[in-house]
């Protein structure tokens, strides 16, 4: 199981360490085995907030995930993206901007570097939108009843998660330009930046969040039409192909993921950074980091991991709210990638723990009342 699920996840790590030797010897082996530590760290809460809803599709799309996703991921987010970023900031064609980056490394990064802000306010706003959105919602099941509960409550306003995340839009903005003017304020136009991109990562959440609800709802209705039709197959011995009982709805979700996957990357790409500016290091150690997050979503899919550690997706959103204002913050101050990652493990590894605490709870509970089921029957016999 094990083997089948990360197979692939094996064989691009050994090819990405080979090419890494060759390319810079050891060194360069180094890392890019740290950069796809840093990016299964940064990115284990994407893996647990992916198989909540890739859970919810077919094989086939799960397929479609785990090839096409991964090649969207690893070109798009962990290859094409900072060279885009490059290409748009310096206002260099994208041909210009990959030369640049492989063989002008330094200015490279320093164009990355002043490209941040923006990307830090639209993927916080983004991921700020995901956290409000689950705390918000009454759940049956709650992992800090004390603070999960009132916020239920809370969540019955109207728009509220939507005007707090402007709110915290604004106040990211303004300290923003407060920072830029201190420095002789060469920079103001960078608030404006900030508060631009943070509105289009908002937008960008509330279309496809709008539109993976609508179609979501649309699945829910063709798994029934679904099912009807597997009983009319009985009958008539005629079965429908899983690609057609998909349809729009899984497509329009998948593409929810590869937005939630490309969110997520944000930090993952920019921490990269911290460690090297070879565009080809860089690549090989995401890549490496996105096969992993993508192969351990799956796992835990048809583990059913979630069902069975109730409080999972509970720290995985937690952790998303804690990314999000690490990445706000990071506008105007520097925070190290090790924070940033040891707080979402950490996160995921408490809620974790009490998942598991409450399994022996539950299980200890069941015994008990087996037990005393069991004394009553021989009561009862004598």
């Amino acid at each position: 199981m094990v083997l089948k699920t990360f197979g692939w996840s094996f064989a691009v790590t050994a090819l990405g360490l080979v090419a890494a030797v060759f390319y810079g010897g050891w060194e360069a082996f180094g890392i890019v085995a740290i950069l796809s530590v840093l990016e299964i760290s940064l990115s284990f809460d994407n893996a647990v907030v992916n198989a909540g809803i890739l859970k919810k599709m077919s094989a086939f799309w799960q397929k479609i995930f785990l090839t096409i996703g991964v090649l969207i991921a690893v070109f798009g987010m962990r290859l094409i993206f900072p060279v885009v970023i490059v290409a748009i900031s310096a206002k260099i064609g994208p041909i210009d901007a990959v030369d640049l980056a492989l063989n002008d490394k330094d200015q490279y990064q320093e164009i990355v570097t002043d490209a941040h802000p923006s990307i830090a306010a639209f993927g916080g706003m983004f991921l700020l939108m995901i956290f409000l959105d689950f705390i918000f919602e009454d759940r049956d099941i709650k992992w800090l009843a004390w603070l999960e509960r009132p916020l239920a409550k809370l969540g019955k306003v109207d728009m509220l998660s939507v005007c707090i995340a402007l709110i915290v839009l604004m106040i990211s903005s303004m300290t923003f330009a407060t920072h830029a003017h201190q420095h002789g304020g060469a920079h103001v136009d960078k608030a404006q930046t900030v508060l631009l991109s943070g509105i289009a990562g908002l937008i960008t959440y509330m279309i496809v969040g709008g539109l993976s609800g609508y179609f979501e709802d649309k699945l829910e209705e063709e798994e029934e039409r679904e099912h009807e039709e597997e009983e009319e197959a009985k009958r008539t011995g005629k079965k429908k192909p899983a690609v057609v009982l998909a349809g729009q709805a899984a497509f329009f979700m998948f593409l929810y993921l590869e937005v939630l996957d490309a969110s997520f990357s944000f930090d993952g790409v920019i921490g990269a950074f911290a460690i090297t500016n070879d565009i080809v290091l860089m690549a090989l150690g995401l890549g490496i980091g996105a096969m992993y997050v993508r192969s351990l979503t799956v796992y835990l899919v048809r583990q059913g991991t979630l069902d069975d550690y109730v409080y999972l997706e509970h720290g995985a959103h937690y952790a998303i709210g804690a990314l999000a204002v690490l990445l706000l913050v990071t506008i105007q101050y520097e925070i190290h990638e090790v924070i940033t990652g040891l707080v979402g493990v950490i996160l995921i590894a408490w809620s974790f723990w009490s998942s598991v605490r409450r399994n022996r709870a539950l299980a200890a509970a069941e015994g008990k009342a087996h037990g005393s089921d069991e004394k009553t029957e021989i009561s009862s016999g004598v």
